[in-house]
């Protein structure tokens, strides 16, 4: 009886594996802004498959349908405002989707389902890289600072998402940041002293390439005294030029004023 028992469970489990098959894994697909992707996977068998639907997003919104027991091969493109539109190409031989001239609102997840003899789903989860800018490197003296040798350089990048910026010294990693969803702008400092001599760069990159701005410390740090003191010249002689404008308008004015009552 017991084995009756254990034979009829085995069975059980046997069927609800070939309903079910879904592949839960995820695949991680990163393409740049601009180019195209292909997604597909090498263990599908669609010999034996009558339906293959592509959804995207999380409201698995239709997108690709090929019937293969009809032969026919459906695309809705016009969905979420045409984004899709004139983009999507799509293999009913491999059930592969192919997305062209791919945007960042493209980004996310794709699910491809296939109905056969054997129901199998399998996910793609696509991000969209914008093209990296050129990290910008400025100079500052610090506020805080007990030492007058030391300057405080900001490399900063703007509108970047999915992004990480590290300073580097020689080829080792001095410090870092990362940002993943927003379009800010990000900095990341670094204290030197304006005498070092090591060499330092700025890289911003994401999984697909990335961008080196070098460091040129004798260019962009001095001493932060001679530093305080160009910046209280600079703004002494603003105000001497704001005040003498000022004078030369006052005195227009009151000399207007004596010839209209005269």
């Amino acid at each position: 009886m017991f084995a009756l028992l254990l034979f009829f469970s085995v069975c059980c489990c046997c069927l609800v594996g070939v309903f079910s098959g879904d592949t839960d894994a995820v695949k991680s697909v990163s393409v740049m802004e601009g180019h195209s992707v292909t997604l597909h996977t090498d263990d599908i068998d669609i010999q034996s498959a009558h339906l293959i639907l592509w959804l995207f997003g999380p409201q698995e919104t239709l997108v690709i349908r090929i019937n293969r027991a009809v032969k026919s091969v459906s695309i809705f493109d016009d969905v979420h405002d045409g984004m899709f539109r004139d983009r999507l190409q799509v293999d009913d031989q491999t059930g592969s989707l192919t997305i062209t001239n791919i945007t960042t609102q493209h980004s996310g997840l794709y699910q491809m389902t296939i109905s056969g003899k054997q129901k199998t789903s399998y996910t793609f989860s696509v991000t969209v890289h914008t093209h990296l800018p050129i990290p910008d490197i400025s100079s500052y003296c610090p506020q805080n600072s007990s030492s007058s040798s030391k300057c405080v350089l900001l490399c900063s990048v703007m509108n970047v998402t999915h992004v990480s910026l590290s300073w580097y010294n020689e080829s080792h990693v001095h410090s870092s940041i990362s940002v993943s969803d927003l379009n800010i702008r990000l900095s990341l400092p670094l204290e030197v002293e304006y005498q070092d001599n090591n060499t330092y760069r700025c890289v911003i990159n994401n999984p697909i390439t990335n961008h080196t701005q070098y460091l040129h410390i004798n260019e962009l740090c001095q001493p932060c005294s001679e530093c305080l003191c160009c910046c209280y010249f600079t703004e002494a002689v603003i105000r001497l030029v704001l005040s003498a404008v000022v004078g030369v308008a006052t005195v227009a004015v009151l000399a207007n004023d004596i010839r209209s009552t005269q």
